[in-house]
């Protein structure tokens, strides 16, 4: 199917025309969440067509045993996944004695999704005649709240079109769910208790080996042409794992019924008893009432955009685009509890097990520290200070020693839980992403207490593993890195990828620096480190000795750094060159061949490039990424968005702008024909980044605020927000100038293409 069925619009995802062929994509696209928990866009009433049943809770996961068909030392024993947890948004609807179901109606017009960004709810709409001959009209809105973030609600109303109907509602809570991609087919959940009080039903789960418990909660309240028709269940069924209330209501024709459903879930990780907290929170709800639940929810959304937007003016599908995935990252982590971080696919679906990868350092804490306050990317920090210890334990698992620390490429606890071994033993760049975002912010924010508070020692752990994982060459007389995978995950185990190796170096030049700064700034803190890590100066001096000594593929004739050893011996046929109905090379080549091949799943030397800028010239990264983009196939979603920048810093503005719409609507265009398993959370970091980094050009050098401002000919002019230093910078630039707006109280002098401007508290400064 070609994903082109999403209707244009600056503040909202729409669907017109019911096309069971894109339930499952829609599914993913239409996803909501609070940080807290999310769901997918499951229908409320029975669907009996193919569906991709999904509601998460953020921090519950299960540890389901590796399935691999040869085990090695130092496997993961299990790959952690997010749970799909009690489904609370069930309603079946029977009307005049037939259930409600969209596949089976004789035929559904006008039907109707909406994802209104601006406001943050969900809506779903369409008029349907059954097969006994009824007509109806039927209005769904849906919500979960950003400020009572255990609690989602559905308003459901169903209007009777052509005859008097009687409306059976059946709502319900179920966990006897079970997840898609579960290795062996095991049930995740252990029901303990099912209760029911009034119109409040509660099933409360365990699950199997982590103990987490979590009570699912609903609460119904049914209405006639709005008013409250103050009904009692008149039956309730339940098993051991699921509790379903009946209500039936007599509708005139054009009359409307509608069910308001509570529902969400209290969780072990917050609460000692869940089904006292769950009533307690119902009561709250309650207390608020419908209206001034969504009223909330509005309020709330209007001030996370006052800081994250981005404006574009002149092109709907670019900001459409960028509004869509600053929508998903505001869903999926808001930075309110350090113990939760971002998984690829956030609450939209279970691939990646929803488990925190690389990418929260290497694209999302810029995001992060941009559009909120610094403590939440101070948190996403002390995420991985947290699990330092599960590090040097996954290190010591491979034979590492003396505090080597191995932060894992997959994780929910601090524990590697990646089943591939190329990745989960050679990707091991992601350790070198863990100490960039530690300088990043520190850069950024300028507040260095995080280093001798907690990220020395993780800098320590690192290196430490660095040092080791390094090898002296006699042949080269230089320190090597063999047997490693590189971002570009379609060459495995080769020797000396060019971005590792220069994440070592770099990762061991940093750590000896702050060594040596934080004892002399803070000598309590590095008396403290140095006794509980043990370090000493000869091993400081052989961990520069391995740096300064550190090998570099390079081809002296082309001038550029090679991605691995032996690269150039590659059959090297551009991307150009290769047949279309050959793509994606990931669908149509065996790995053998893609092994084989030049091709490049996404930025590899030009990461480094991405992260290092200062430290190549404008005429190395214009060989380096003219050679390499002719090669790379994107088929990551972390691709584009690294050459959307670099191609905006050359002055390639045609190919900055094609990437940056790859990128922005890599699902609402469903680029790479999986959406339908879920959105690419993480990805979506690096669209922000795209705009503010690669066409705003911004950087910050020298504790100040620098922007060489370009804009695709394609657009008027953009906007957005920069909090830099508990400042809020506004820059809007358009063809003829750039505008700058500061809210604070002190001036703030920032660069524009190198020269400065001094811009003053609520003045409009123009470059």
């Amino acid at each position: 199917m070609n994903q082109d069925y999403i209707q244009p619009n600056n503040w909202s995802i729409i669907e017109e025309g019911f096309d069971v062929d894109s339930v499952k994509s829609s599914e993913s696209l239409f996803s909501i969440g609070n940080g807290a928990m999310g769901q997918r866009a499951n229908f409320e009433e029975t669907y009996s067509n193919e569906t991709f049943q999904g509601s998460y809770i953020a921090g519950i996961y299960y540890p389901d045993k590796t399935k691999v068909g040869w085990w090695k030392n130092g496997y993961p024993e299990y790959f952690a996944k997010v749970l799909n947890a009690p489904n609370w948004i069930g309603i079946n609807i029977e009307i005049n004695g037939e259930i409600l179901d969209l596949n089976t109606c004789k035929t559904v017009k006008n039907f109707r999704r909406e994802l209104n960004m601006k406001e943050g709810w969900y809506s779903r709409s369409f008029e349907a005649t059954l097969q006994n001959g009824t007509e109806i009209a039927a209005n769904i809105r849906r919500f979960l709240s950003l400020d009572l973030d255990e609690i989602g609600v559905i308003k459901y109303d169903i209007t009777s079109v052509n005859t008097d109907s009687k409306i059976v509602f059946k709502p319900y809570i179920d966990a006897g769910v079970t997840n898609e991609d579960a290795n062996w087919d095991e049930k995740f959940w252990e029901p303990i208790q099912v209760s029911h009080f009034g119109n409040q039903g509660f099933v409360t789960a365990r699950t199997f080996k982590t103990n987490f418990i979590v009570t699912t909660f609903m609460q119904n309240q049914v209405f006639i042409n709005e008013k409250n028709q103050q009904l009692s269940p008149e039956k309730i069924t339940e098993n051991s794992e699921k509790i379903e209330f009946i209500y039936s209501v007599n509708l005139g024709k054009g009359a409307k019924a509608t069910i308001q459903k509570i529902g969400g879930y209290t969780v072990s990780l917050n609460h000692e008893n869940t089904l006292s907290a769950a009533e307690n929170v119902i009561q709250k709800a309650l207390d608020f009432g419908y209206d001034q639940l969504v009223e909330n929810q509005i309020e709330a959304w209007t001030k996370i955009w006052e800081m994250s937007d981005i404006t574009i003016d002149g092109d709907i599908k670019a900001q459409q685009g960028i509004r869509f995935n600053i929508f998903q990252l505001n869903q999926t982590y808001l930075g309110k509890d350090s113990r939760l971080n971002i998984g690829p696919k956030g609450f939209t679906g279970e691939k990646y097990g929803g488990s925190t990868y690389w990418d929260t350092e290497a694209y999302c804490i810029p995001f992060y520290m941009a559009t909120k306050d610094q403590q939440v990317a101070r948190n996403l920090l002390a995420y991985r200070f947290n699990h330092l210890d599960k590090a040097i334990e996954n290190a010591a698992k491979l034979g590492f020693t003396n505090g080597a620390a191995l932060f894992p490429m997959v994780t929910m606890n601090g524990e590697e839980c990646h089943n591939e071994w190329e990745i989960t033993f050679e990707e091991i760049h992601r350790n070198g992403a863990i100490a960039f975002a530690i300088f990043n912010y520190h850069r950024f924010t300028g507040d260095y207490s995080y280093i001798p508070e907690k990220g020395l020692e993780v800098l320590i752990g690192i290196a430490r593993f660095w040092h080791q994982r390094a090898t002296f060459s006699t042949e080269k007389n230089q320190y090597v890195i063999l047997g490693v995978t590189g971002p570009n995950e379609y060459e495995n185990n080769v020797n000396n990828n060019f971005y590792t190796n220069y994440l070592a170096k770099w990762c061991l030049d940093y750590t000896f620096e702050q060594i040596q700064k934080v004892a002399l700034e803070f000598p309590l803190d590095h008396k403290r480190i140095s006794e509980k890590v043990n370090i000493s100066d000869s091993e400081l001096q052989s961990w520069k000795k391995v740096a300064d000594n550190m090998y570099f593929p390079y081809s002296e004739k082309l001038q550029i750094y090679l991605q691995q050893d032996g690269f150039l011996d590659k059959e090297l046929v551009r991307v150009a060159d290769l047949e279309k109905s050959q793509r994606p090379i990931n669908q149509k080549w065996s790995w053998d061949r893609i092994l084989r091949s030049p091709y490049i799943k996404q930025a590899d030397v030009l990461q480094c490039f991405y992260f290092f800028e200062n430290q190549f010239s404008k005429e190395e990264l214009q060989r380096n990424f003219e050679f390499y983009e002719s090669f790379t196939v994107h088929e990551s979603s972390l691709s584009p968005c690294v050459h959307s920048i670099q191609a905006a810093v050359l002055d390639k503005m045609d190919m900055a702008y094609t990437f940056y719409l790859r990128t922005s609507r890599l699902d609402l265009d469903d680029y790479n024909k999986e959406v339908e398993e879920g959105c690419h959370i993480t990805s979506m970091a690096g669209t922000w980044m795209s705009i503010v980094e690669g066409f705003g050009g911004m950087r910050v050098k020298n504790d100040a605020l620098h922007f060489s401002p370009k804009i695709p000919k394609e657009w008027n002019g953009y906007s957005f927000k920069i909090n830099f230093r508990n400042q809020i910078l506004k820059v809007e630039i358009n063809h003829q100038e750039t505008k700058f707006i500061l809210e604070g109280s002190d001036s703030m002098e920032v660069f524009v293409n190198e020269k400065p401007i001094l811009v003053a508290p609520n003045h409009l400064a123009t470059a």
